[in-house]
């Protein structure tokens, strides 16, 4: 018996945040958890400060019924791109490789939805 995903979408963006640029990719996930099934829980969109995201990511960890947390945006090289850094202070243990893994099928699977 499988168990149906129940997701929250963190779209982190200080654009975004001021609503001075759409969430073009918090919807883009939205719409493709919910192809494969998914409940998305919730939908937000953050802003680049560390301590309030670390914080969110660690309280939307604690609800029993939410089964994935998925971030996007903040993950560049600019002083305020802290999404790596706001995870690793709410995770209890790390998953070395499994980013590198996600990074190298993420092409095939573009190729692979594009053809159908």
């Amino acid at each position: 018996m499988s168990t149906q995903i129940r997701a929250i979408i963190i779209t982190v963006s200080d654009a975004c945040a001021a609503r001075e640029r759409e969430d073009a990719s918090g919807t883009a996930l939205v719409e493709l958890l919910t192809e494969v099934g998914a409940a998305i829980v919730a939908k937000v969109v953050v802003n680049d400060d560390l301590e309030p995201l670390a914080h969110k990511l660690r309280a939307y960890a604690d609800l029993k019924h939410v089964n994935l947390i998925v971030t996007t945006g903040g993950t560049g090289f600019g002083h305020r791109d802290n999404t790596p850094e706001a995870t690793l202070q709410a995770i209890e243990r790390e998953a070395p490789g499994l980013a590198e893994a996600m990074r190298i099928e993420t092409p095939k699977a573009s190729k692979s939805s594009s053809r159908s």
